[in-house]
């Protein structure tokens, strides 16, 4: 294994030295230029005569009548923009990336100033707030998802550095949010809700092992770890709000990628009023798996494809389409089974796609809606045996299709308010042909075999309203309700929802927020037997508050404290302590056969977090977090367990420096308290050959502690007209041997611990032409 990654450490090296004597050759000092449009963010109006600065440089302009700007012959490397306006707070726009030859585009969103000093302007910027959402935000630029250790480009795993999301594992993106399932969580993309952005998506929830989006066509990501406002339904824990760039609308540019998602490429370019943008991937797992020891032997290969097209047909109105498209197969064999430490195994074949249109319309200059319409059809085909017995365990044959139309309204008021309404409705067709089969379930109690072939369908529909007042200059809050219907269990509920920030000064932000959630569960789970139509929908009622204080202008100190309250979770009956829908965790990673269920479950989560993060104003950035949490159930026993979540201490630090507009190092470092997990009856489990667990320890044992260390070197060489990043990132650098699992051996009868990756080198290219 060493003397592979030192093999590849020599290879990078060389190469790092060849391209930088070879570009060092060709030209000298190339540059590129920087376009954009300023607008009012809770509008889109354009601000004509707004200004705009490339901090640390000479150069400077101001928006035209409709908003626009250029900047040309800017020197390549990483840039930060001031853009200001009279009666709008400061916004510094970072990570502005300029290359040979190239346009950058980038749009700015002012807000208005509550009230204006001296000492506001000069320290606004860096980190915004939208009045609706003053906690538990997070945002971050795809250029900080590109570069970021350990993320592998992809959005989800970035989260992990932030102390609202546990650590489980390595192999999985999952995000674990305040205790939260992986099924709690809303994805948006472009304002189009999609179930599952992940390759090998586990069915009916979040999670999955690696992304689908390429990190190049991110624009920025908002994630919400709690109290988000009332126009994000039918979700329990956070909501991920992701948009995509657009692509160039003056010049056709082309990229060629080969990174850990696989090898790819992307085209981009004008299309009449508006451009376009596409990208295309296909996996190299089975080259690096035969090439590196991954501790596997195991190849799925996987591919996606991707299409943003956007249209102006006026400078009121914008419409874009959003095309996605992604196919995971996976067939290992018996041995590979017994090879690779595998529960089970078989062919899986899932298909995934999604189609969308969204329009924002501008009707005034206080007026504006955007809708959205879209469909997402995910196919799988499944057959899963168990290891060392060869047992079918389970098959899956599904479609699920999802319709789903949005639209919201927001009208400004003045200065001091503004309102926003909107409805949103799903429908969904499910077509199922899944056999489960006739073996004991995780306590050991036998099963006979289960045939689930139905079609199902199911409407949701929801209303939503918001108010935002400031009553007093350094005062806001937004007020929202939800009304949200469910057909499966006609079902009607309402969710309150409220959010307050107090500005003190200049400097110090005290906010806090409040509401109740409510969210259907998976008809995969559902409709395995009619009598669940009589299930009441989980809900969650929680508050939050926290504190910012800024440091400096880049740096801000985050404190905050919550609490969640769950109830009306689905129990198995047949197996009581056991809380269902963390089943994804604690037994195969999909949802095995259930009967009838009840809905007598509840949860507890609390736990506080800080996070220090400096953005990138000169050369060093950086975000370190550490959370102190207890999640925990009770079951329809009664008894209170710790959830497969718990981790109660977490600690991680993320960095980077930028030696100059070429070089770049960064690391990442994540400690984590060992998660709960229940033992094995061991007489049980040889007594059945498979995996039992011991009813009366239920997650009475924790693994041990988790940490890891992730470094990335980056070098861009630019050319003429063209440009290169190569990096090296290296993954659990100190080959910490973390836990991922304790299971059954059914070949050797006895428990046994599988591990995460080891130590795991990964060269990247992108080429820009």
């Amino acid at each position: 294994m060493f003397s592979t990654l030192r093999t590849l450490l020599y290879i990078t090296i060389l190469l790092l030295y060849s391209f930088t004597d070879f570009s060092h050759a060709q030209q000298s000092a190339p540059t590129g230029s920087i376009h954009g449009t300023v607008a009012d963010a809770s509008g889109g109006a354009p601000l004509p005569g707004a200004n705009i600065l490339l901090i640390n440089s000479t150069f400077g302009t101001a928006t035209d009548a409709q908003g626009r700007y250029k900047l040309g012959n800017v020197p390549v490397g990483t840039w930060s923009l001031r853009v200001t306006f009279m009666g709008y707070e400061a916004a510094v726009i970072t990570d502005v990336v300029v290359r040979p030859g190239r346009v950058t585009f980038v749009e700015a969103r002012l807000t208005s100033a509550t009230f204006e000093t001296d000492e506001v302007e000069v320290t606004a910027g860096y980190f915004r707030k939208r009045e609706s959402e003053p906690v538990s935000l997070a945002g971050f630029s795809g250029e900080e998802i590109r570069r970021s250790p350990g993320s592998a480009g992809d959005v989800s795993r970035i989260m992990m550095v932030l102390p609202s999301v546990a650590k489980v594992n390595d192999q999985s993106n999952s995000l674990i949010v305040r205790g939260g399932s992986p099924l709690e969580n809303a994805f948006f993309i472009d304002g189009i809700e999609i179930p599952n952005i992940n390759h090998f998506p586990a069915q009916g929830s979040s999670g999955g092992p690696l992304g689908i989006l390429p990190v190049d066509m991110i624009g920025d990501v908002s994630f919400l770890a709690g109290g988000f406002p009332a126009r994000f339904g039918d979700k329990l824990s956070a909501v991920m709000d992701i948009t995509l760039r657009d692509g160039n609308r003056e010049a056709t540019d082309a990229q060629l990628d080969l990174n850990f998602a696989g090898f790819g490429a992307q085209i981009e370019g004008p299309l009449g009023s508006g451009s376009y943008l596409l990208s295309a991937r296909r996996s190299y797992l089975d080259l690096l798996v035969k090439a590196v020891d991954v501790g596997s032997t195991v190849a799925p290969w996987y591919g996606d494809a991707h299409a943003k097209i956007v249209l102006n047909p006026s400078a009121a109105h914008r419409l874009s389409v959003l095309g996605q498209f992604s196919d995971d197969h996976n067939d290992p064999d018996a041995q590979a089974a017994v090879d690779n430490d595998m529960q089970y195994y078989g062919p899986q074949n899932i298909y995934n796609g999604t189609l969308g249109l969204s329009w924002r319309a501008m009707w005034s200059e206080s007026v504006y809606s955007t809708s959205t319409l879209s469909y997402t059809g995910m196919w799988f085909r499944e057959r899963f045996r168990k290891t060392g017995s060869n047992e079918d365990v389970f098959s899956n044959d599904s479609r699920e299709s999802w319709l789903a139309l949005r639209s919201a309204t927001h009208v400004r008021l003045g200065a001091a308010a503004s309102i926003e309404a909107g409805f949103d409705a799903k429908g969904l067709w499910n077509s199922y042909e899944n056999r489960y089969a006739a073996i004991p379930d995780a306590l050991g109690m036998s099963q006979p075999e289960r045939l689930f072939a139905e079609d199902v369908s199911s409407t949701l529909l929801g209303l939503h309203a918001s108010m935002s007042i400031t009553p007093a200059a350094p005062l806001s809050v937004t007020f929202g309700l939800r009304a949200d219907h469910s057909s499966w269990n006609s079902s009607t509920k309402l969710s309150p929802r409220v959010s307050a920030s107090y500005r003190v000064g200049a400097t110090t932000t005290v906010s806090a927020g409040a509401g109740i959630y409510t969210q259907t569960l998976p008809l995969l789970l559902l409709a395995q037997d009619r009598s669940n139509e009589k299930l009441r929908n989980p809900r969650s009622t929680q508050a939050v508050l926290g504190i910012s204080q800024l440091l400096t202008e880049s740096t801000m100190l985050t404190v905050e404290g919550y609490y969640k309250k769950g109830e009306r979770f689905p129990i198995d009956p047949a197996q009581p302590a056991l809380f269902l829908v963390d089943e994804l965790s604690y037994r195969y990673g999909f949802f095995t056969g259930h009967g009838p269920l009840t809905d007598v479950g509840t949860s507890r989560s609390y736990g506080g977090e800080v996070i220090l993060q400096k953005k990138l104003a000169r050369d060093v950035y950086g975000l370190a977090s550490a959370s102190l949490s207890r999640s925990e159930y009770t079951g329809a026993d009664g008894a209170t367990y710790a959830r497969v979540y718990d981790n109660r201490v977490q600690f991680n630090i993320e960095g980077g420096y930028k030696i100059d507009e070429n070089w770049e190092l960064s690391l990442r470092w994540i400690f984590a308290g060992g998660v709960p997990y229940t033992p094995f009856d061991i007489e049980a489990s040889r007594a059945n050959d498979t995996e039992v667990l011991d009813e009366a320890r239920i997650n009475s044992e924790r693994h041990p502690d988790y940490h890891s260390m992730n470094l990335r070197v980056d070098h861009r060489f630019h050319f003429a007209s063209s440009n290169l990043v190569l990096y090296l990132s290296v993954w659990n650098v100190y080959n910490r041997k973390n836990v991922a699992a304790y299971i059954w051996d059914t070949v050797n009868k006895q428990p046994k611990r599988l591990y995460q990756w080891g130590v795991l080198p990964i060269i990247g290219v992108e080429y820009e032409l």
